[in-house]
């Protein structure tokens, strides 16, 4: 899956509960672009911290985006007013 470029995004709720169905979601989707389980493991880790550091009242949303363009992932976790978090990974040889 490594050459193809694409943009995944998910709005989620600053419910904590929604931090579980966000690392799922995750693992499922850098598994099927070919990471290895460590790697999914520590990009997982990461994107659960950024995104505890929300406030857990329920009312302020975020974006979590995945875009994977000339041979990176980038993965934000972007909310009104904070400032973003972003990682990128080179993509796996395919």
């Amino acid at each position: 899956m490594s050459d193809q470029d694409f943009l995944f995004a998910v709005d989620v709720s600053s419910d904590p509960s929604d931090d579980q169905m966000v690392a799922d979601l995750a693992s499922t989707l850098l598994g099927h672009i070919g990471y290895e389980s460590g790697a999914i493991a520590a990009l997982s880790g990461e994107l659960r911290t950024a995104l505890s550091h929300r406030p857990s009242d329920g009312r302020e949303r975020c974006e979590v985006r995945f875009r994977a363009a000339a041979g990176q992932l980038e993965i934000v976790v972007a909310a009104a007013g904070r400032a973003e978090w972003r990682t990128t990974r080179p993509l796996p040889a395919s």
